[in-house]
């Protein structure tokens, strides 16, 4: 017989950060271990900015924030996206994107 004892419990978040950060761009990355998305926010280009990006094939986007996740809670953050995309999809039905997104996914 096992002496571990099972406890159902629910996890409350605590209270939000004070600051919020946008991003409107995310690279992920994994590693054997775990799995990093880096949350970037792409502002518009200047000219100059739109040329050099051109020539250069670059775009430079600051990472606000980049969070790593061990490899079990992957499957578990996807199902949490997606359950959180259905009820948004029955709440606002015209404002939904697009499957698949707005371009690559890095």
């Amino acid at each position: 017989m096992s002496d571990r004892k099972h406890i159902n419990f629910t996890i409350v978040p605590g209270e939000a950060p004070e600051t919020r950060v946008y991003s409107n761009f995310c690279a992920v990355s994994h590693t054997p271990f775990d799995v990093t998305l880096s949350f970037c926010e792409v502002l518009p280009l200047s000219d100059h900015d739109l040329q050099t990006a051109e020539a250069n094939h670059v775009v430079k986007a600051p990472v606000r924030v980049s969070v790593a996740l061990p490899l079990s809670l992957v499957p578990t953050l996807i199902a949490a996206l997606q359950e959180n995309m259905r009820a948004f999809a029955e709440a606002q039905p015209t404002q939904v994107p697009p499957a698949g997104g707005q371009g690559p996914v890095h």
